[in-house]
């Protein structure tokens, strides 16, 4: 099957946290063809793993989504009320759900340097694991993926911040949709379509009005974050070849 099922595109966004992938949804929210949803597979992944014992917002989490991943997942292939379909999901909140509905849609990876996005996270949650930040689940993602043919569109967020325009142009023509300046700037604030996670986490992009200009981090590497930092180097590694921009 192809991913235009009766002329509608449906987008996979397939991210870790910290990743500017909040910006991505809101440019995408831009687009007068598109829907977007913000992490439709959260209360999946809180409700069977132990990370609904110090998520933030756990439980008002677990209570505005449909907790059931398979039912979430029938409702994304079904939805239809826009041409475009833009699902802002983290990987890692796939846990075991059967993935052939990803043959059926366009799937895109966004990863991000894992010395600028472990510090950045470690600030919410203070003792991350690699199994919080998705670095190996873009791996067996990337497993299944080669596995089945399927050719992912993979970003990197240094890329993209520092060419917006060029990179989302290459995304859109990959994933065979038309570019719209309106993609590059969105008004600051908070989106009717945010999920209610947002207060913890969005803080940045709400002030935002586009995307921002890369920065290097230049505070000094918390010592403590060390060995998570060389676990997740790896799988950033085999990423980024595959990065345009």
């Amino acid at each position: 099957m192809n991913s235009k099922n009766n002329n509608i595109t449906r987008i996979c966004l397939w991210s870790g946290p910290r990743n500017i992938s909040t910006a991505l949804m809101y440019s995408f929210a831009q687009r007068e063809d598109t829907l977007v949803f913000d992490e439709p597979l959260y209360g999946y992944y809180l409700k069977n793993t132990k990370a609904k014992e110090y998520h933030p917002g756990a439980k008002d989490i677990l209570d505005s989504l449909d907790n059931n991943g398979e039912n979430v997942v029938n409702k994304m292939m079904y939805e239809d009320r826009k041409p475009v379909l833009f699902f802002k999901n983290m990987t890692h909140h796939l846990l075991d759900l059967n993935r052939d509905f990803m043959k059926n849609v366009v799937n895109v990876i966004l990863t991000r340097h894992p010395k600028e996005m472990i510090p950045s996270f470690a600030k919410v949650i203070t003792n991350p694991t690699i199994q919080d930040i998705g670095y190996a689940d873009h791996s067996n993602l990337l497993d299944f993926f080669e596995k089945e043919a399927i050719t992912p569109i993979v970003l990197d967020s240094t890329k993209l911040l520092l060419n917006p325009e060029n990179t989302l142009r290459k995304l859109c023509k990959k994933a065979q949709i038309q570019f719209y300046d309106s993609m590059l700037q969105w008004q600051a604030g908070a989106r009717p379509e945010d999920g209610i996670w947002a207060k913890y986490w969005y803080d940045n992009v709400h002030k935002s009005t586009g995307f921002s200009k890369y920065k290097p981090k230049t505070e000094p590497f918390p010592e403590y974050l060390k060995p998570l930092l060389q676990e997740c180097l790896p799988h950033y590694n085999r990423l980024l070849p595959y990065a345009i921009g």
